[in-house]
């Protein structure tokens, strides 16, 4: 779990390498992608590489790997499938609409009922977890905690909140 150096970055790069493309192949083939498998394997090679530099912790660099081969041909596969639709020719009104106003004051009110039986904590790993969009690993990283217990604690947070629906109902 420590920072690679260029040597075994290097060796990991040419031993994973093959691996990694056959990976990319295999998926841009059965979802019918187009794009080259050695692009997004240098692409996760640089991102293995900035992680590293980062001092994220790597306890098995070839599984992290592929994990990101992985992402990066779903990334691709995404942005190959949004359509776009031109609104010039629709008739929009300004503004947003009448209930959006109140739909976010329910929403508040619901959350901020539903979150009163948790601890602070619980509420900033959260907050954390689903509006800032952290994965666990770089909540742990945030908050000095062990993985394990923010996954523990989050959990913990779902539970209650839940509890507490089912009570409104």
């Amino acid at each position: 779990m420590t920072i690679m150096t260029e040597q075994e970055f290097a060796y990991l790069s040419d031993h994973v390498r093959g691996k990694l493309t056959a990976l990319a192949r295999r998926f841009n083939r059965v979802a019918g992608c187009d794009g080259e498998a050695e692009d997004i394997v240098q692409d996760a090679l640089v991102t293995l590489w900035q992680l590293s530099e980062k001092g994220y912790p790597i306890r098995d660099a070839e599984a992290l790997a592929v994990k990101i081969t992985k992402t990066r041909c779903v990334e691709r596969y995404r942005r190959q499938h949004i359509r776009f639709e031109s609104i010039a020719d629709l008739q929009v009104a300004g503004g947003f609409a009448a209930t959006a106003g109140t739909d976010d004051m329910d929403i508040k009110t619901i959350r901020n009922y539903v979150q009163s039986d948790l601890s602070d904590s619980q509420r900033r790993l959260l907050s954390l977890r689903n509006e800032c969009g952290l994965s666990l690993d770089e909540i742990a990283a945030t908050t000095g905690r062990p993985k394990s217990s923010v996954k523990v604690a989050i959990s913990t947070a779902r539970r209650i909140m839940m509890e507490k629906l089912k009570k409104v109902k």
